[in-house]
Parts: C-alpha cells; structure tokens; sequence
C-alpha cells in the first residue's frame, strides 16, 4: 500500500487507536516482506498474507477517515443549539408572542425527538417571557433551526383590547450552534461573573445556595445568564459555553455584513434585527419575507407543526447553493 500520513488521525482522541493498529499491520507488513525475500519458499505464503494484512488496513484507513468526516459534518451542524427570544416592541402583549415561539420551538424539538430545557428565563408580570435561553439536543437541530434567528412579529386584537384594534408586537429570535472546536479566545480579565440564587422548582438546594450564574463580557457588554443547573460550576460552564457561541455568532454576523455582496448562498444575514416572519391571527397565516412563501394553520404552527415551514427554507437554501 502507498504511505499514509497518519498525523492527523493520531492527533485525534477519537481515531488515535486505530492509528496505532493501522502502524501494526505496516510493522507486521514489513517482517512478512523480510521473510519473503530471506527465503522464496515462502513468497506464495507471505504474498496471501500481504493481500490480508492490505484489506486490514484498507479498512482501518477508512474507518479513520468516515471518523473525520464525521467530526466535520458535526462541526458544521452542531447537535446542540441554544435558542434565545426576546420580547421586542408591543409591552406585555410582546412578551407573551416571546412565550408562544419559545412553547412553539420546544414542541418542534419534542416532535423530532430532540430534548430541551430552559437554561435561563426572565417572566413578565403575565407570564409571557421578556427573554429566556433553552437549550436544544438532538440530531440535525442546528441545520434545521439555523435559519430561525431574526425578528418575528405577530398581529392580532390582544385579549384586552376593547375596540377590536389590531396590535402588531414583536420578538426576536437567535439560534446560537454549540461547537467543540471554539475559534474565539477569552481574556479571564475581560469577565465579570456574578452569583445568585436560582429561582423556580429544585427543592431547598436551589433557594439557599448560590448556583446561578451570570457571566458579563466587558469589550462587547454580552450578558448570560444560567441557572438550570444544580451547582454552581455547571452552570459555570454552560455561561461560558453560551457566551463563546454568542461571541462566534457576533464575528460571524459582522462578516456576513461585510461580504454579503458577495454571499448569495444564504438565507438573509443571520441578523437578529432583521425582520424575517409575519404570524397574522385574523388571516391565518404565516408569511416568511425572506423567501415570500406563506402557510396556514397557525394554531397548529404554534403547537409545533413547522416542518413545512423548515423545509421550505431548506429547499430554498438547497437552491441558492446550486
């Protein structure tokens, strides 16, 4: 067999074994090539063990490499997201929309079989939600939810409105990948951290001890918050994962800005100014601006049933990239 540089699989914990195997089968290669030539009356016999010892490591080198390619596929569609709402402009009503996306997103989640859970909320004064972080798992959720990020607006006659106005509130949406491999460095100096109790369900533990934590970037004035947690250093860890990814998105908002003239294969900006989705109660309807394509059944939307919503901007994605 040609040489193989085996580097790259011995740097990696995942395919670091079967590089040391791989180097085995190249040493026992080399005796059963020694023997033969010592001695022609084993040539047939060491030829049959050569062709053995080749699909051995034939198959070694491609398991290496469905390892790698693997680990790419992964890094460019992460199996973890956190998708952060926010109300935006309409007060309480806004805040309740805030609600109704993030009640939306987990039920998708739940229909894909993905889990979910909140890692930080702030409720308004009728329930709604003036933001909240959840956290999502699952196989393909960031490569189905990443064109979700931007600003949402719902119009409808609130419960409380008595002359029957139409009110359009706001709420905007980001989807932040979670990646093992992190291009962005963080100076400790640059972080404030700050702890508080973790409020809600969890028993005496998450009302007496100090789990909450809230991490704040001083250069870009980020801030995350994480409470979901039972400990401290948990949560510790998921701020700093989330403030990474927020990090990553913001250089990677800027440059899509800065070359979008010439980034025609994407979907919008990944901007979450950026107004990307219209839900109009008294219509029914559901209208996404970015590709100008609109779906009924909002009730049944709200509930989760976006799939055909997702696919759309799939295929339309699919499209631009032709």
């Amino acid at each position: 067999m040609s040489e193989i540089n085996l580097e790259q699989f011995k740097q990696n914990p995942k395919t670091n074994y079967w590089a040391g195997e791989y180097e085995k089968l190249s040493r026992q290669r080399g005796e059963v090539l020694i023997m033969a030539e010592s001695d022609p009356a084993f040539k047939e016999m060491a030829d049959a063990e050569l062709v053995d010892l080749d699909l051995q490591q034939k198959t070694l080198l491609e398991k290496m490499q469905d390892i790698l390619k693997a680990e790419e596929k992964e890094e460019e569609f992460p199996s973890e997201i956190i998708l952060e709402v926010r109300a935006g402009a309409g007060g309480e009503e806004a805040s309740l929309f805030a609600r109704e996306l993030a009640d939306m997103y987990r039920a998708f989640a739940a229909s894909r079989g993905w889990t979910s859970h909140i890692v930080s909320e702030s409720e308004s004064a009728v329930g709604g939600y003036k933001e909240a972080s959840i956290e999502i798992h699952g196989l393909d959720v960031y490569r189905l939810l990443r064109f979700e990020t931007g600003v949402h607006r719902i119009q409808r006659v609130p419960a409380t409105e008595k002359m029957g106005r139409v009110h359009t509130s706001t709420a905007s949406v980001a989807i932040l990948p979670i990646r093992k491999k992190i291009s962005i460095e963080i100076n400790p100096v640059d972080i404030e951290m700050e702890f508080s109790r973790s409020g809600g369900a969890g028993g005496q533990n998450v009302n007496k001890v100090e789990t909450a934590v809230r991490l704040i970037h001083k250069p870009t004035g980020i801030d995350v918050r994480s409470t979901s947690e039972r400990s401290q250093l948990k949560n510790r860890e998921k701020a700093m994962s989330i403030l990474l990814a927020k990090l990553e998105a913001m250089k990677q908002e800027e440059d899509a800005k800065k070359f979008a003239a010439n980034r025609k294969a994407q979907i919008g900006t990944g901007d979450r100014s950026e107004k990307i989705r219209t839900y109009n109660i008294l219509q029914d309807r559901v209208t996404d601006h970015r590709i100008k394509e609109s779906w009924h059944n909002i009730e049944g939307i709200f509930l989760g049933k976006m799939d055909a919503i997702i696919q759309s901007l799939e295929q339309y994605q699919a499209g631009l990239e032709k």
